[in-house]
């Protein structure tokens, strides 16, 4: 065991630099569907433009790899690259808050995300090179990006996950329909950028060494798919993230009409904090459960939360019950996921396995889920702007992901045989 003692002030200015990595994305990205319906209200295939504009995040994801796996780790000090990328991304978000053409959008919101998803990777490997312990320290560093993604939701909605009233913006009401959103984003990052300049020194691990492109995108831990349970849990991972793409994309403007308006950012928060409590029962469950039932009822917990919000989309309990599903869904499938992945790949390729995960899942399977949900929205003549709207044609928008989400769920179940060692080996002790 590693008894090795962090210093204080470094940890704090960790603790301060995941705050606001993750204040800047959730302070908009919640509610900035509702936003866009309302911009671009009343125009031809305006949940192709929703959808195409949260896409951006996912085109970005998939060049990420190749920015971080360069720049980061070959040639500039991270602390130094992640400033410089925030600072970009500052002005770009401005500019964002400023436009009112859809085309113009999509590149705004293109060239934000590239300098942004970048620095998830960044923030991470800066606390690596200067925690104590990984294992140990990370979660808790990690744990403040969630609370600042949280604090991002109770701000621009001004309420306290909707129950009481949070006023800290003076004249400004229900900020989640407003470029205002963009606005505290762009001034955060601007302060961000500024502090990043002043975190731990983490210099280019990787300087003088030949950049692989393969093994940046994860693409030689392909290897892992000669496993047959592996290659259905890779296949499985690529399709439950079509519809996870609905929940991101769609839900703050469904439940912010149905139910909640102003507040639906801070209803939104409760979310994050149901992934904090399921984080940290993982290991709890995985040991009684196993993969195989943990990743199973990840998918199956997705399927039950649109069906929620298509057969009871005017009950607001059961429509935070949705909401709150989100740490079974993600935690039981992710962070299980990850551990399943570090568990069978061989040393030498468990950070190539981990990128391609995050390549099949948050990078492939959302970008194509942004566009399917774009296509249907508009197939079935959803007007996600009005209430009316979303009571007219919301059922057949969440069935859709719904039935996706079980017919994934049975093909995993169906298919995937990998003898878990670690739930027998439980049931042996008992």
């Amino acid at each position: 065991m590693n008894t090795k003692q962090n210093d204080p002030v470094i940890m704090v200015k960790l603790y301060i630099m995941m705050f606001l990595q993750f204040f800047i994305w959730g302070v908009f990205f919640v509610t900035m569907g509702t936003y866009l319906s309302k911009v671009f209200e009343g125009e031809e295939g305006i949940n192709t433009i929703v959808g195409s504009s949260y896409a951006t995040q996912t085109w970005a994801a998939l060049f990420a790899p190749l920015i971080v796996g360069f720049l980061g780790d070959r040639l500039f000090n991270k602390e130094m690259l992640n400033g410089v990328l925030h600072l970009m991304g500052a002005g770009l978000l401005w500019w964002v808050s400023t436009i009112n053409d859809s085309t113009m959008m999509f590149w705004a919101l293109l060239a934000f995300f590239i300098c942004y998803m970048p620095t998830l990777a960044l923030v991470n490997t800066i606390t690596f090179q200067n925690v104590a312990d990984i294992e140990r320290d990370f979660p808790k560093v990690r744990l403040w990006g969630t609370i600042g993604w949280i604090f991002g939701g109770l701000v621009i909605s001004e309420s306290f996950f909707g129950l009481l009233s949070f006023p800290v913006l003076p004249g400004i009401e229900d900020g989640g329909s407003q470029n205002v959103q963009f606005k505290i984003a762009a001034i955060v990052s601007v302060v961000y950028g500024i502090y990043s300049f002043t975190l731990p020194a983490s210099p280019p691990e990787g300087k003088g060494k030949p950049v692989s492109i393969l093994k940046v995108l994860g693409f030689d831990a392909l290897k892992l798919m000669k496993n047959p349970s592996y290659l259905v849990f890779a296949v499985c991972s690529f399709l439950i993230c079509i519809p996870l793409a609905f929940y991101y994309a769609r839900t703050g403007e469904f439940v912010g009409a149905m139910a909640f308006g102003s507040k639906t950012a801070g209803v939104m928060a409760l979310g994050q904090v149901s992934e904090i409590v399921f984080m940290a029962l993982v290991p709890f469950f995985l040991a009684r459960l196993g993969v195989k039932k943990m990743l199973l009822v990840g998918m199956l917990a997705w399927a039950l939360r649109y069906m929620l919000f298509g057969f009871f989309p005017s009950m607001p309990a059961v429509l935070i019950l949705g909401i709150v599903l989100h740490g079974i869904c993600y935690d039981f499938f992710f962070v299980t996921g990850q551990l399943y992945t570090d568990r069978v790949a061989p040393p030498e390729t468990r950070t190539s396995a981990q990128a391609l995960v995050g390549l099949l899942t948050y990078g492939a399977g959302m970008l194509v889920g942004n566009y399917v949900l774009g296509f249907w929205g508009d197939r079935i003549g959803l007007d996600p702007a009005t209430k009316e709207g979303w009571l007219a044609d919301g059922k057949a928008f969440w069935l859709m992901p719904a039935i996706f989400a079980a017919i994934v769920s049975v093909v995993f179940f169906l298919t995937f045989w990998e003898k878990d060692e670690q739930a027998e080996d439980t049931s042996e002790a008992k």
